[in-house]
């Protein structure tokens, strides 16, 4: 017994001891972490020394100086201030190194760097590896799988497809609006293209733009968007596990889910078509498969390595980039013709004198309306869709005027501040279709939409078919007015997006 209370008197002065062991290790381990971080951040203020930046916190950043829904107009600010490129400090060690130069978007675009990790895993559980953030041999192998469905022979058909919703959508804002009525048309443009996605890439044929799945999947598109934005540029969201822990986090893993529902239902509807009609070989001879045709055969191939989860990245990927940019760059094209009226006529006398009434439009008329084009490409190059995308240098880099970067930063590519850049766009801010005029000559990668180089968007034929097929048949129907009450506020985010909407005012001119 004596042996026992021994034990037991000594056993608090054991735990007091375990304790302050397991303290002196957190504190270790704390400072170890801490002089990890300060010595990367002398590591990185060496190798950005040849490019200054505005003054910034050495634990905040340059986050004072960046308000969220002012940033893309402070970085046009600091492109006239520092040329060529210039950093970021996000927070203490994490900086991105900004480039709004065409003559470093080149180089850049030129190599082979993989995207920012640290940036592109947060949309891992939304989108997958699909073929926006796969890497090396297997994304050179799903890109030459997928090329395919680009083909011209493949899109032409779709130009139907894409009047049918146009239509819908229009019939829609005939009900919905008169001239003194503002809409905001960016919501009914993302269930516009939504659906010319599902009918183009997926042959599906429900009632896309009545539909509450698609209603749902649009609502969780935008969130997250917005997620992602806040998550990258907040050190305490890095972390997987405390983000899920969070209010922002858990409704992050519902949005998931809510755009996971939405994609298996189309691929399973799909599949038990196929099978239900004995369909599978049918396909396999046609001489035109759609997107997702492509895939199915490919993961039905005896030895394909395309599994399930490699199909359903696919299909995310392509469903949120081709439906969310293309929604985008319409909105802002309309937007940018309802304020410079002069050239929203002149494209609507271009495209009546090709379609007449307007009852139906046709691939070949794609080609015959070249004012109404370079309207959209000034558009687009006041507003690009995805205003920003980024690069993990894998080794040096230098640029033409000398200055170099060591393997390991972390480049952004800011193609908003290239597209307003006053050295390379001469009074950017000014709307001037006549920069894309036949024979006018610029920079080769002054303009980049659809960013360039083997990672350009695979679908950008696609895109500007859409853009000019929904803008033909919109302004045959409607006059666009702008809303001077609420101009509209472009801000970043994966999608250039603005921060209180898109609205215009609709004259309606006819009825189909």
């Amino acid at each position: 017994m004596s042996v026992s209370l021994r034990s037991l008197s000594s056993f608090p002065g054991s735990l007091d001891r375990f304790l302050q062991g397991v303290s002196l290790l957190g504190l270790l381990l704390l400072l170890l972490k801490a002089a990890q971080l300060y010595l990367h951040r002398q590591w990185l203020l060496r190798a950005l020394q040849q490019f200054p930046s505005p003054p910034s916190h050495w634990l905040f950043g340059h986050n004072y100086e960046l308000q969220k829904d002012q940033e893309l107009q402070e970085i046009l600010k600091w492109a006239e201030k520092f040329p060529s490129a210039c950093p970021r400090w996000l927070w203490g060690s994490k900086v991105l190194f900004q480039v709004y130069d065409p003559d470093y978007m080149k180089v850049i675009l030129g190599r082979s760097d993989p995207k920012v990790d640290n940036i592109h895993r947060f949309l891992k559980p939304w989108i997958g590896h699909g073929l926006l953030l796969l890497e090396g041999q297997k994304w050179l192998q799903h890109r030459r799988m997928l090329t395919p469905a680009f083909h011209f022979d493949i899109l032409k058909p779709y130009v139907r497809f894409m009047a049918d919703s146009v239509q819908v959508m229009l019939d829609k804002w005939e009900n919905l609006t008169d001239q003194d009525t503002p809409l905001e048309i960016l919501g009914h443009m993302s269930m516009m293209t939504l659906d010319t996605m599902m009918k183009c890439a997926f042959s599906y044929q429900g009632r896309g733009q009545m539909d509450r799945h698609s209603q749902s999947y649009i609502q969780a598109i935008r969130d997250m968007g917005n997620q992602i934005f806040s998550r990258v540029r907040n050190v305490f969201y890095q972390n997987d596990i405390i983000y899920r822990l969070t209010p922002a986090g858990r409704r992050a893993i519902q949005n998931c889910q809510i755009v996971h529902e939405h994609t298996d239902r189309v691929i399973q509807l799909r599949k038990v078509h196929l099978q239900e009609a004995g369909e599978l070989e049918k396909v396999r001879g046609r001489r035109h498969l759609d997107f997702l045709d492509i895939l199915l055969l490919a993961q039905a191939e005896s030895g394909s390595n395309l599994s399930d989860q490699d199909l359903r990245a696919e299909v995310d990927t392509f469903m949120f980039e081709g439906h969310d940019t293309t929604a985008s760059g319409i909105s802002w094209v309309l937007y940018a013709l309802a304020t410079h009226h002069e050239h929203q006529q002149r494209c609507r006398e271009e495209i009546q004198s090709l379609l007449g009434d307007g009852t139906s439009i046709s691939w070949e008329h794609l080609d015959q309306m070249p004012y109404t084009t370079m309207c959209i490409k000034e558009a687009l190059r006041l507003y690009p869709p995805v205003p920003v995308v980024g690069r993990d240098l894998s080794k040096p880099i230098t640029f033409p005027d000398g200055r170099s970067l060591p393997e390991g930063i972390s480049v952004s590519l800011s193609f908003y501040a290239l597209h307003h850049n006053p050295e390379v766009w001469p009074n950017p801010e000014v709307f001037d279709p006549s920069r894309f005029a036949p024979g006018s000559t610029r920079h080769s990668h002054a303009f980049l939409p659809f960013s360039a180089g083997s990672r350009n968007c695979i679908g950008k034929q696609f895109a500007m078919n859409e853009l000019k097929v929904a803008v033909a048949l919109t302004l045959l129907r409607f006059e666009l007015l702008p809303d001077p009450s609420r101009v509209p506020n472009p801000i970043a985010r994966i999608v250039l997006k603005s921060s209180n909407g898109i609205h215009l005012r609709l004259r309606k001119l006819r009825s189909p």
